[in-house]
């Protein structure tokens, strides 16, 4: 859920700021998304989110993390899937068969970090509510205590922070289908009076989240769907006492805006739901490699990102001023799947060339160059450089640069290399063998 208003309540104004500098710089993050969804691994890819209504949308979810829900609406093919394959077995039986034995937090946040990433961000409690730390209030439904029998937002702390990762935790604040034993959300009615609200939940709430702060010191709160309402309201276990907190602990924090009607630092969208954020002062595009955050086994190299389309995606939300948050999700046994690694190899091939014109930049006046569609071309700006990245593009190659405003005489490849630029009309033409190239502005 986006809150869409853009004026903070009392009493959260007062922690209004702007985004400090490290997040604002650091361009691409890494979310994972791993729960006992990650066993069966089942949803259609049939479409992007927010391709599709609502309604079609639940019932035909492409998120295979939401399998807890998608298997409870009736005539949903995930509960036909669920019905032959598992013969109705209770949800939670997912979790005790969740053993991620061969998980190594080390090579993971080794590969995290060989793609240039600033920061990670595991989720610590999804919507099916089992937390991925021994939480507060939640007996033995978490990893600590069955399934996995780990401590997994710890071992992910500690090797994110072993190699220089800024350190995030996702919080679904706004549904648990397991604490509230609401029916299935299978339309937006069932949305709305789905969403545990009470006193009972928000302290619950509350506990996870200081509990979590105290723990791991993260850098970044990213909350999902909403805050339970009754916790709204300053007093001793609200969100105003949880942001407290979080700056305390962490001055150079951020948060974002899925925390309901409270605070942001950072607004958010989600392929192509809630795109009207991306003009905000500071955003993220999330998005899965796939059609889905948890891991589905359904997902191809047809419904994925390869390498060169991820860095597309990436340049192109760099150019307009936003951050890419790009998720992988964990197989049961705590592997990432092939073509995931895959993708993230190639990201990490391609920045670690490009990225000096990527990560610190900031967007492109439109009063100096544009970007364009046919061919592809997108702009950053670092220091007095202009960096132009082209995908699919003829030589000579006509850019929408003022030729006023840049030093043609100085058009470089990205290798170094000096390349042909002169003036044609309102834009400049270029000799190019590969991308991107910069000039550097007047």
């Amino acid at each position: 859920m986006f809150d869409d208003s853009s004026q903070r309540p009392e009493p959260y104004r007062a922690f209004e700021r702007e985004a400090p500098s490290w997040y604002r710089d650091a361009k691409l993050g890494i979310f994972l998304h791993w729960g006992p969804y990650s066993v069966p691994a089942w949803a259609e890819p049939h479409s992007l989110a927010g391709a599709t209504d609502f309604t079609h949308a639940l019932k035909h979810m492409p998120y295979a993390e939401w399998y807890f829900n998608t298997i409870r609406i009736p005539g949903s093919p995930a509960a036909q899937h669920h019905h032959a394959v598992y013969g109705d077995a209770p949800y939670d039986d997912f979790l005790d068969q969740w053993t991620a034995q061969d998980f190594n937090a080390q090579e993971l946040m080794a590969l995290v970090a060989s793609t240039g990433a600033r920061y990670f961000v595991p989720t610590t409690k999804h919507h099916d509510g089992v937390t991925l730390w021994d939480a507060p209030g939640t007996g033995n439904r978490n990893t600590v205590r069955r399934g996995p029998h780990r401590d997994l937002v710890g071992e992910l702390h500690d090797a994110a922070r072993a190699v220089g990762l800024r350190f995030g935790v996702y919080y679904s604040g706004g549904l648990d289908w397991h604490f509230h034993q609401a029916p299935a959300i299978s339309d937006i009615e069932s949305f709305v009076s789905g969403r545990p609200v009470d006193a009972g939940y928000a302290a619950y709430a509350y506990h996870h989240v200081v509990d979590l702060i105290d723990r791991y010191q993260p850098d970044l709160l990213w909350g999902d769907i909403d805050w339970p309402d009754a916790g709204k309201s300053a007093g001793p276990q609200s969100f105003v006492r949880v942001l407290q907190q979080f700056y305390a602990t962490a001055p150079e924090g951020v948060i974002n805006d899925r925390w309901g009607a409270t605070h942001w630092d950072f607004r958010t969208s989600e392929y192509q739901h809630g795109s009207k954020m991306e003009g905000a002062e500071m955003w993220e595009n999330t998005r899965g490699i796939g059609y889905s955050f948890g891991y589905n086994q359904l997902d191809t190299d047809e419904t994925s990102l390869g390498g060169p389309e991820a860095v597309q995606h990436f340049v192109d939300v760099v150019s307009r001023g936003g951050n890419l948050l790009l998720n992988v999700g964990l197989k049961g046994n705590g592997t990432l799947p092939d073509g995931q690694r895959r993708t993230l190899l190639e990201l990490a091939a391609w920045n670690a060339t490009h990225g000096c014109a990527v990560f610190g930049s900031v967007p492109v006046s439109p009063a100096i160059a544009t970007p364009s569609e046919t061919p592809w071309v997108r702009w950053t700006r670092t220091g007095d450089r202009l960096h132009a990245f082209f995908v699919g593009a003829d030589s000579p190659l006509l850019l929408q640069v003022d030729p006023q405003r840049v030093n043609l005489g100085s058009a470089k490849l990205a290798d170094g290399t000096s390349c042909m630029a002169a003036a044609v009309g309102s834009g400049v033409e270029v000799i190019v063998l590969g991308g991107p190239s910069t000039i550097p502005v007047r």
